[in-house]
């Protein structure tokens, strides 16, 4: 996936943004970044097969419901802002 920049006149609303994301919605958007190329739609399908009980790639938490609702409004506001949040968001150690 190539790396959309954060335009001038969004700059302000992502950055914004981002300091609000919570822990858990952090950590979905570094690994939609480092373990699914960048595709919440692989994520979300992995996600769905588990809780289906089918074969997925990545073990996540027992929270896959709220991880799925996180997901979806993680990836409207990158719709809506025509921004990537992996390239703005690191895991706080």
């Amino acid at each position: 996936m190539t790396p959309r920049r954060v335009k001038a006149g969004h700059d302000q609303k992502v950055r914004r943004f981002v300091r609000s994301m919570s822990r858990e919605e952090r950590m979905l958007v570094v690994l939609k970044r480092d373990l699914y190329e960048g595709n919440w739609s692989d994520m979300i399908a992995d996600l769905q097969a588990r809780l289906e009980g089918k074969p997925y790639i990545f073990k996540l938490a027992n929270r896959i419901s709220d991880d799925l609702e996180r997901i979806e409004r993680l990836n409207d506001y990158e719709k809506k802002n025509d921004v990537d949040l992996s390239d703005l968001v690191e895991i706080e150690t």
